[in-house]
């Protein structure tokens, strides 16, 4: 597995860090509530790692919003919460007033949404700041397994997963959600690459 140097890994966490905030300031607004973002934990871990990770009990399901990016490098992005804060999310999204059936409808739209905030957030951040191009596509909603949701990305058996952990905290609610960034070889020499370019700018040798 990449190793990254300590400087490497601050400085990949100082970027998420920046990302993580511009999406609490659009979940702020969507959810009419101050929404704070911890500073993200990161980890490469492999599959069974991840999903082991994000599993607290077995078969414990979660909701996943994942999307795929090309460009500077090539990942899919994935969204995860335990499946029981879903619906406290989308509640806070469209107030108290909506009954409980309307809101399981709306639930697959509205987590699709959320994803789509948060993981261009991050991966927005990432191609502002390397300067280079990242195309997403449209979130796909996934609920299930950790294992399910991080086997569905498919790819490559030696993929590596970027677990980034986040804390969402509203006034009255705490929210424990996962980023995953599935990375291939490629990938991650091509993510390792960004950073060091990024590094040499900051203190600039570029």
């Amino acid at each position: 597995m990449l190793e990254l140097s300590e400087l490497e890994h601050d400085a990949l966490v100082e970027i998420f860090n920046i990302g993580v905030g511009h999406a609490a300031a659009a979940m702020s607004e969507i959810v009419n509530e101050e929404v704070t973002m911890s500073v993200p934990s990161i980890s490469f871990l492999n599959r069974a790692e991840a999903a082991q990770l994000l599993s607290n009990r077995d078969g414990e399901r979660i909701c996943g919003i994942s999307q795929r990016y090309d460009g500077a490098f090539k990942t899919e992005a994935i969204l995860m919460f335990p499946e029981d804060k879903s619906l406290e999310i989308v509640r806070l999204m469209v107030g108290e007033t909506i009954p409980l059936q309307e809101l399981t409808e709306m639930e697959q739209e509205a987590m699709s949404e959320i994803g789509n905030i948060i993981l261009n957030s991050c991966v927005g951040t990432l191609a502002n700041i390397f300067g280079r191009e990242l195309h997403g596509s449209l979130p796909v909603y996934h609920v299930g397994t950790s294992e399910e949701i991080l086997a569905a990305s498919g790819g490559q058996a030696d993929t590596v997963v970027l677990m980034l952990h986040i804390d969402f905290i509203l006034e009255k609610h705490q929210i424990h959600g996962y980023v995953a960034f599935v990375l291939d070889v490629t990938a991650l020499h091509d993510l390792k690459e960004q950073v060091n370019h990024y590094l040499a700018k900051a203190m600039g040798l570029a």
